[in-house]
């Protein structure tokens, strides 16, 4: 029985990555996934690379893969159920009848974990919220101020994000901690406020914890 794999890699780093997810790709007959991600992996089949602009292209083409019979391995960054590729690939095998119980799930760390793991942040004290993918950034209005951290995605930048929450009444000088690039050697964690972030340059490989 072929299979479609939705495979999460972790942060981005070669260290976080999972056994199973190893196994998994070196046993793929093809594996998608981003330039980034593809080059974390050493032993892979034939490999498809894909980007922003193909995405939808490259998730319709990993469904067509398994039902012509290929055993099929898509990379997510983090986890694949967050902020991921889970619900799309989900959707496409719908609409192409592709069983779902031929899609097995293998989850991934996520970088909101590794965030929360180097802040020293526990779980259950904090609201997990993602950006990616969507533009009602408004929605973070609703918990920013309900006495736990939050734990972010942005959805464009952290300056944007920043500079939307001075805008909407957060106090400028609310701290927070911007933590970017994890897992990798030049990753780096910046405490500060909201206003000093407004004013600041990050990638867009960033998690925005909001005290």
């Amino acid at each position: 029985m072929t299979k479609l794999f939705i495979v999460g890699i972790g942060p981005g780093s070669k260290e976080y990555l999972t056994k199973i997810a190893i196994d998994i790709v070196k046993k793929a007959d093809v594996t998608i996934g981003s330039k980034r991600a593809i080059d974390i992996f050493d032993d892979i089949n034939e490999a498809i690379v894909l980007n922003v602009r193909d995405l939808s292209e490259k998730l319709e083409l990993s469904v067509d893969l398994a039902i012509a019979g290929k055993n099929v391995c898509v990379l997510s960054t983090g986890d694949p159920g967050f902020s991921g590729v889970l619900n799309p690939i989900l959707k496409i095998a719908n609409e192409k009848g592709f069983n779902k119980d031929n899609i097995e799930v293998i989850p991934g760390i996520s970088s909101l974990q590794l965030a929360a793991a180097k802040n020293k942040l526990s779980w259950d004290d904090a609201n997990i919220m993602t950006f990616h993918g969507r533009e009602n950034i408004e929605d973070i209005l609703k918990i920013v101020d309900n006495g736990q951290k939050t734990i972010a995605l942005p959805s464009k930048s952290v300056k944007d994000m920043a500079k939307f929450l001075l805008a909407n009444g957060v106090d400028p000088n609310r701290k927070v901690a911007i933590c970017e690039k994890l897992s990798y050697e030049d990753e780096k964690i910046v405490n500060s406020t909201l206003k000093e972030v407004a004013n600041s340059d990050f990638t867009y490989m960033c998690v925005m914890i909001i005290f």
